[in-house]
């Protein structure tokens, strides 16, 4: 027999519900995780001898919180359905230690933002600065490819890779002659800067979804709780 009536029989629903779409959340973000893990363009630019691994370290903690997330639904809907208080009450403390995790990641990626971006610049120019090393050479040629930018310096070795590059490629005016590229356009500094900000800010934005999602949770679970416990104290 359910232990709970009236509307808190409504809460124990809305709970089921919202941990089934908890269970949902963590797998777009495990889903996520995995795509900004395995991303071609990403991959290519941070699989290289000493390149940066920063980015990839958010990326990790995206991905343990989405399987964490999809273990804590599963036992929140089964909770709710139970309407069992110590699974209600440990349910709210997952909640309570994965936001905390988020917000120390969150933080973490806050103050290495300018970090990761700065990392991965400092490992394309000092590749774009050794050309004598082929392996320097197609790291930078990959940065190229991937990003559609050349050159990052006023250096005569970015000049020298530049000089084949297409016709609609970013180029540094400071790097390539305007001459040979009447186009101009952004080089490859601000093409990095632009990458990682744009995937950081996806991160970001799942971030604050979660955690919207997991504060609705802490207050359904700890109302439920409290119902169950006072409906059998009554009893």
């Amino acid at each position: 027999m359910s232990k709970v009536q009236g509307g808190m029989k409504c809460v124990k629903y809305l709970l089921f519900i919202f941990n089934f779409i908890f269970w949902l959340s963590g797998l777009l973000v495990l889903a996520v995780g995995l795509w900004l893990r395995f991303d071609p363009e990403t991959v290519e630019l941070l699989t290289g001898d000493g390149a940066p691994d920063t980015f990839f370290i958010a990326v990790y903690i995206l991905l343990g919180a989405g399987g964490l997330m999809m273990i804590v639904g599963f036992f929140g809907c089964f909770g709710a359905v139970r309407e069992s208080q110590c699974l209600l009450a440990s349910f709210f403390a997952c909640l309570l230690i994965i936001f905390g995790a988020e917000i120390a990641a969150g933080v973490f990626g806050f103050i290495n933002k300018e970090q990761i971006v700065e990392e991965v610049q400092k490992f394309y120019s000092s590749s774009i600065s050794d050309l004598s090393n082929s392996n320097a050479t197609a790291i930078a040629l990959i940065y190229h490819k991937t990003l559609n930018c050349c050159g990052g310096s006023t250096s005569d070795t970015s000049n020298t890779l530049c000089a084949e590059a297409p016709e609609d490629t970013q180029v540094n005016p400071c790097a390539c002659c305007n001459t040979l590229y009447p186009h101009g356009g952004s080089d490859c500094l601000t093409a990095i800067t632009n990458f990682f900000n744009e995937k950081l800010h996806i991160i970001g934005y799942i971030g604050i979804g979660v955690a919207g999602v997991m504060i609705i949770g802490m207050i359904f679970s700890m109302v439920l709780c409290c119902a169950i416990r006072n409906n059998r104290e009554v009893i």
